[in-house]
Order: structure tokens, then sequence, then C-alpha cells
């Protein structure tokens, strides 16, 4: 399909020049019969300014009697752009008198040649301008079932994201029925160690364990989102926490801050958490023995959080649940869900490098300093 202005390029030529060739085929009853006719020709292309032009620049031609070839193009195109027949029908009505009155005020008819002609002429004025309408409600019926269509399509495709919203809901539940249940089993398990045992390096580890179960049950429950506010989720203030307990457990971790703080979003500190934790657990497992620096970069715009490892006094082996990158996956997904961008890879130097750079919101602006009015000098 050709667009608008293509297709009036086209079809204009052939609506003035065919209805002329008409004119100029018939016979004519005055001498200025066939010069408003053709002038009426001349002045269709004004029917795209406003519909009635058209139609009004023929009224002199239907008085001719040469004038329903153009008129028809006009009334064609009336029919087109009316939207309601009312506002059709005083058109017709012009149409019909200004064609009768000359047949009527040159010829004495009788009643019935008289009614004949009105009924013949509102029917020749009414059948353009009924195919115009007809066509432009075929194109409003037609675009009409391409929205029904397009609403219909947005209607499965959400009633297909809520059966998918309702299934990843079902499935939380069930892991946190079932993972919590163990969770909480392993936390009663351990307070009730730490309570009866006299020996206290099994207390503190029996403490150790209950910790780690509540923590990972809020986190669990938080990455669910059945979070009621009574759990605590780590986020950037247990970063020095978790390198605490990384060296407690034997990794070398350097642990360094810079600029000044700021409030962040719950998301942006769990998801920092998370990459330090990710990479402090990725560097035992793959680089057992070596040194690990990890580092906090306060930005005017954006948090860098940086956990770097060199290189392994020797090759760790691969353990078999070791995993095949995911963690880096869903790391990356968790990162970007918080606005920020994820990089990891080796470096040029040995060892591993994971970034994350989150933005910041920008400070408000500070309020404009009072102006003080100077007081007048005394003499």
């Amino acid at each position: 399909m050709f667009p608008l202005p293509v297709r009036r390029v086209l079809v204009e030529p052939a609506a003035v020049v065919l209805p002329a060739i008409a004119v100029l085929l018939g016979v004519a009853p005055f001498e200025w019969s066939v010069v408003s006719a053709l002038v009426a020709c001349a002045l269709l292309p004004l029917r795209h300014v406003w519909p009635p032009l058209g139609l009004l620049g023929s009224f002199w031609a239907l008085a001719g009697g040469l004038g329903w070839p153009p008129a028809i193009v006009a009334l064609y195109t009336l029919g087109r752009r009316c939207r309601r027949v009312v506002t059709l029908v005083p058109w017709l009505v012009a149409t019909v008198a200004v064609t009768v009155v000359p047949v009527l005020l040159t010829q004495d008819l009788p009643v019935g040649r008289i009614v004949l002609t009105i009924a013949f002429i509102a029917l020749y004025a009414g059948a353009p301008a009924a195919l115009g309408l007809l066509v432009s409600t075929r194109a409003r019926l037609t675009e009409s079932l391409r929205q029904l269509e397009r609403a219909r399509e947005e209607a499965l495709a959400a009633s297909r994201d809520a059966a998918r919203a309702q299934e990843r809901a079902r499935i939380g539940r069930e892991i946190h029925d079932a993972v919590g249940h163990h969770a909480t089993l392993i936390a009663v398990g351990a307070a009730a160690i730490a309570a009866s045992t006299a020996e206290e390096e099994t207390r503190r580890g029996a403490e150790q364990l209950r910790t780690l179960a509540k923590r990972a049950l809020a986190e669990m429950r938080a990455a669910l989102g059945l979070l009621d506010g009574s759990e605590h989720v780590a986020g950037l203030t247990e970063i020095p926490a978790l390198v605490a307990g990384s060296r407690a457990a034997g990794v070398a971790v350097e642990f360094d801050e810079l600029g000044d703080v700021v409030e962040v979003a719950p998301g942006t500190g769990r998801a920092v958490y998370r990459v330090v934790q990710e990479s402090l657990t990725n560097a035992a497992r793959h680089a057992a023995g070596a040194r690990v620096s990890v580092g906090l970069c306060w930005l005017p715009t954006e948090l860098v959080v940086e956990v770097r490892n060199g290189r392994a006094p020797a090759p760790a082996p691969r353990r078999p649940d070791a995993g095949g990158g995911a963690g880096l996956t869903g790391l990356a997904e968790r990162v970007s869900a918080a606005g920020g961008e994820l990089t990891a890879g080796p470096q040029p130097s040995g060892g591993f490098a994971v970034r994350a750079a989150f933005p910041l919101d920008p400070p408000p602006p500070a309020p404009p300093a009072p102006v003080r009015e100077q007081e007048p000098a005394i003499p």
C-alpha cells in the first residue's frame, strides 16, 4: 500500500482529468455549461482542504447541466470524510436543489415528472455519497478490529504473565516452607548446643551456626518477597563482618573504604553485599591461599565495589561442585536489577577481579544563603 502523499499524486490527476473528459463528451444545454464544468473539475483538489469546497465549486456546473462528473467525485469525498449521516444530508439537499431549480425554471413539467426528476436526482446525488460513507465506515471497522486483536493479544500476554507469576509465587512458598523449616531446625539445634555445652569453642561454633542459619532464612524470605520486617537482611553495614568471617576462615582479606558514605537504597546495599560475598566465596574456592582485597569507593555519582584476588600459590584442584560460572551470571542479574553494572575477568598480572558500579542519587542542591541587608552606616 502506497503512503498517502504518493496515493494523492497518483490518484489526483485521474480524479480531475476523467471528469473533464466526461464533460467534453457531453452535450451542453447552455453556452457556459462546458466552461463552468471544466472550472468545477479544476477546483476538485480543494476538497482535500475542506471536503465541501469541491461540491461548492460544482454547484455552478450543476446548474448548467454538465456538473455531474465533478459533483460525483466531490460527493464521494464528502461521504468519506463525514462520520455521520446528519452532517451529509444538508449537502445532499443543496445539491438536489441546485440541480432541480434550473430544470423547473426552464421547463414546464407535470407534477408526476417533477416528483420523478427530484427522486432521480436525489438518488444520483446520494449514491456516491453513500458509497463514500460505506467505505469510511468499513475503514473504521477494520481499524477497530485491529485494535480489538491487539487488545486480545495483550490480554493473553497479561494472562500468561499472571499465570507465570502465580506459579513462581507457588514455588516460592514451597521453597520457603521446606527450606525455612530446616533452617529453623538448624538454628534451634545450634541454640540448644550453645546453651548446653561447657566448651567455649563449641559454644562459639554453635552460636555462629545459629547466626548463619537465621541470616540464610532472612535472606531467603527477602528474595522470595516474604519478609515481614522482623528479620535483618545483610547490607552495607554487614560487609566488615563478612570480611572478618572470611579472615576467621583462613582467607587473607584486606578491606578498604574511601570517600564519604551516603545513604543508599536497601536493594543497592544488598547487591553490594552479594558482590563481596560471592567474590570472597569464589576466591576461597578457586584461588585458595591467595590474598584478597575488598574496596569500597564512594564517588559523587556512583558507588564502586571491587574485589581482587592475586595468583594462588598452587593451582587448586577443581571440585566437582565448583560450578561453571553461574554464580557470576546470577550476580550480574542482581547488580543490573539494582541499576548497576558488573565487570569480571582475569587480570594481566594474574588473579581475578570483580568490579561493580552502582549509581547514586545526586545530593539535593544546597539552599541559597540568605541575603543580609547591609545596615546603613551611622554618621
